[in-house]
């Protein structure tokens, strides 16, 4: 339906709407929330259709925000307050301090760090001084007043309801909430990458006392927990994003299909609205939780999705220390103080724990990233955490830019006017028929030649290997400089982001730029971006397959692309299991070694593995047994694994051809086969037999597959060795969208949030759309007035605060 065909059903006068909060019968959805409510205040109409899917219409955007914060707070209260606990500082002090967050704020290992953390970024006013700063370097007023109005109807709900969920019903941490308790849920998504994964090393930074200092690695060791840490693969967080050029499709229009893959439980899943203020905005999708903002969705003229990117988002300055005072450090051979914070925390039992923190020019102290990458605090040297979107509160306003957009030079210009994407891709089409992809990301602006001149020794085996620069600290011409087109200094402008539009296809699937499209390699671009010419992920390269394979079918529709997120293709079967048959069914007295050096009788897995479909359908036999086998064999040395190795001439054939002389490759064999038979399992079990969630006491079979496996329709599923298999899902598929158009002004979306809309089990979209996950099923958008009214399912709802 045409945009101003939807505005004059939005006319019809319905002031009583919005004079009361409560539930109305479905004739009355054509509602008008143009007029102010009768009591003053902020308000906003809700219409719920099919599996709890509100569509939030407001006048302006801090009336928009408030029903957002509203309807967000119905679903997800408990998991939104915990969130809060942990941006207030207070989770000590709740939880204790020994206790560890559930991961989704912050990388912080225990509920102390990251309270200190917290409580310093709150108590040095640093959101505060980022809210002050004016458009484009900082956020938009329409942005500010999303916030703002959030905040309000997150507490208007408090105050209006009873809380029905078990997690927090009754708990005193649960309370209203200010604009700077949203805003600072923004910053702490945007330094995840950054200050987020150092926080452990952050507050643990404290000078050397005279004992021994903790000992270091080498650059070599460095390089490779450098890399460890920074991969995008084996990660909670992934995704994959295809969009297809009119030239491919049935009707000349763009089609795309957003699948990410985010953690199931906790503070980082999204959740899915409709948010409208009639002749601004009109968007649909999923909102990370506590976002004010549609982040992945669709709108009339266009569709975007986002994939984690290989761009790093930090890097590390080593500092020279004055020899007379190691919290001094020097700079052209001038003696800097830093900057001592000191933070207190109040713990559950009434005592506090208070701790200094060390921030320099180039950010704070830290003296460990990750486990595996020690950096130690001397009398001599000390490192210091450089992170850019610390001062970046932008990425609201480049998804309210993408909302707005009607195509993907739109999509081009929100990323160039706003570029506040800290750690994602964007992959976009439009009903016009472009495809488009940018990893446009805020990064130091590490560039390969700074590299070369100002690395450390550290940072000479870091950054080739994992894009993380050790710079020398002590040197003025080793600053990260500044791009004439970027909104701060030290990033990277958007002349230098990898970009590709209009190829019949680009797809991500969180591996570097470089293959976008397959058939035209992206190169030129710094190694802080991500690799050229390395080996691809098995995701990846079942991805391109699959991608390429459709754009030159050609006629595809929105069914094509549904058809592909539940292929359930297994890619690394396809490369392995008919070569491990073979090498089974070849052994003698079908007995091989297991890893422990027993014997295990494998004959019965040859024929099982020969069989298998190569699918992680719930319905294939022997899936389970490769799942199991493929998890161990993977830990074998590449060079080990394959008989062919990686060519760039070739980067999604190779390697190839199993090496199954390996010792090792078969021991894994032998050991799944043991693991399976101790539990009972037998080598040809359906895979959903043994794989699914339970929600509410109905067991659900779950296909899909976990991330080594390449299958595009991400399962990381959770192992129960005692013999009940996987029985539960902690991260993979999300909020899937297949989006297309058709000319009628609606678009042709099938959505799916796969874990459905409330964590709260009393709720009744606790586990509805995971049942049709289970199903293979898909919810048929209701963008359009008209397909609103038609909802069975539909009930109108109108908030307002009560003063």
């Amino acid at each position: 339906m045409p945009f101003r065909n939807r505005l004059r059903l939005l006319a019809v006068p319905a002031l009583a709407l919005l004079t009361a909060s409560g539930s109305l019968q479905p004739a009355a959805a054509d509602t008008s929330y143009t007029r102010h409510p009768s009591g003053g205040g902020l308000a906003a109409v809700i219409r719920y259709t099919e599996y709890g899917i509100p569509h939030i219409v407001a006048k302006d955007y801090a009336n928009l925000g408030f029903g957002n914060g509203w309807a967000q707070a119905a679903d997800q209260v408990c998991t939104l307050a915990d969130g809060f606990v942990t941006l207030r500082g207070e989770r000590s002090r709740y939880f204790g301090p020994d206790a560890a967050p559930d991961g989704s704020l912050s990388s912080a290992a225990g509920n102390l760090s990251s309270d200190l953390y917290f409580r310093g970024v709150r108590d040095s006013g640093t959101v505060e001084k980022l809210l002050r700063v004016s458009d484009p370097a900082g956020q938009s007023r329409e942005v500010k007043e999303l916030e703002r109005g959030w905040a309000a109807g997150y507490n208007a709900w408090l105050k209006q309801n009873r809380i029905s969920d078990p997690a927090c019903r009754g708990a005193d941490w649960v309370r209203p909430v200010t604009m700077l308790d949203v805003a600072t849920r923004a910053f702490a998504l945007s330094v995840l990458g950054g200050q987020g994964r150092g926080i452990d090393g952050i507050t643990a930074a404290q000078p050397p006392t005279g004992a021994p200092a903790a000992p270091g690695v080498t650059p070599g060791e460095a390089a490779k927990a450098a890399r460890r840490l920074l991969s995008t693969q084996n990660a909670d967080m992934g995704s994959n994003a295809v969009a297809f050029r009119g030239s491919t499709t049935a009707n000349g229009r763009g089609l795309l299909l957003g699948n990410p893959h985010y953690p199931w439980q906790g503070g980082r899943r999204f959740w899915q609205s409709q948010q409208t203020i009639p002749g601004t905005l009109d968007v649909a999708g999923g909102s990370l939780l506590g976002s004010a903002t549609v982040s992945i969705g669709h709108n009339a003229n266009i569709a975007w999705s986002h994939t984690v990117a290989t761009g790093v988002t930090l890097n590390l300055h080593q500092l020279t220390l004055d020899p007379a005072d190691p919290t001094r450090y020097l700079v052209d051979g001038r003696p800097e103080q830093m900057v001592k914070r000191t933070v207190s925390v109040a713990l559950k039992g009434g005592t506090t724990v208070t701790r200094a923190q060390w921030w320099t020019r180039y950010g704070p102290v830290v003296i460990s990233l990750g486990s595996g990458l020690p950096l130690p605090w001397t009398a001599t040297t000390a490192y210091a955490l450089n992170d850019p979107n610390a001062t970046n509160l932008r990425s609201s306003d480049t998804a309210l830019g993408f909302s707005k957009a009607r195509s993907t030079s739109d999509i081009q210009a929100a990323l160039r006017r706003t570029q506040g994407l800290p750690w994602v891709n964007t992959v976009a089409a439009d009903s016009s028929g472009h495809s488009f992809f940018s990893q446009s990301q805020v990064l130091p602006r590490i560039t390969d030649d700074l590299a070369q001149r100002c690395s450390t020794p550290l940072g000479r085996a870091t950054y080739p290997s994992s894009g993380l620069a050790v710079l020398d600290g002590s040197r003025s011409d080793c600053a990260l400089g500044s791009d004439p087109d970027a909104v701060q200094p030290g990033i990277f402008g958007p002349g230098r982001m990898p970009t590709v539009k209009d190829t019949p296809y680009v797809e991500n699937s969180n591996d570097s730029a470089w293959l976008t499209n397959a058939g035209a390699p992206l190169t030129g671009y710094e190694r802080v971006f991500g690799t050229v010419g390395t080996p691809r992920s098995m995701r990846t390269r079942g991805a391109i397959e699959d991608v390429s394979a459709m754009a030159a079918k050609g006629r595809l529709t929105v069914g094509d692309l549904q058809n592909q997120q539940y292929a359930n293709r297994a890619p690394a079967g396809d490369r392995a299991a008919a070569g491990l048959a073979q090498a089974c069914a070849a052994l003698p007295g079908g007995s091989a070694a297991g890893s422990d050096g027993k014997a295990v009788d494998v004959s019965g897995a040859c024929e099982v593995l020969r069989r298998w479909d190569r699918k992680v359908d719930t319905g294939s036999r022997g899936a389970l047994l490769f799942d199991r086998f493929w998890r161990r064999a993977v830990a074998v040395p590449e060079a080990e694994l394959w008989k062919v190795p990686f060519s760039p001439a070739d980067p999604v054939g190779t390697p190839s051809t199993l090496n199954t002389t390996s010792q090792r490759v078969i021991a894994a064999l032998a050991d799944a086969v043991a693991e399976l038979r101790a539990a009972r399992i037998a080598l040809d079990a359906p895979l959903g037999t043994y794989q699914g969630v339970v929600r509410n006491g109905k067991r659900l079979a779950m296909g899909g597959g976990t991330e080594s496996l390449g299958v595009w329709n991400k399962t990381e599923a959770v192992w129960n060795a005692a013999g009940s298999g996987y029985t539960d899902i902690s991260a993979g598929s999300s909020y899937i969208q297949a989006v297309g158009w058709d000319g009628s002004g609606c678009p042709v979306a099938r959505t799916l949030l796969t874990y459905s809309q409330s964590s709260n089990p009393n709720s009744p979209h606790y586990s509805d759309q995971t049942e049709l996950f289970s199903g293979e099923r898909w919810v048929t958008s209701r963008f359009c007035e008209k397909d609103i009214a038609r909802s069975p399912a539909l009930r109108v709802v109108a908030v307002r605060e009560h003063r």
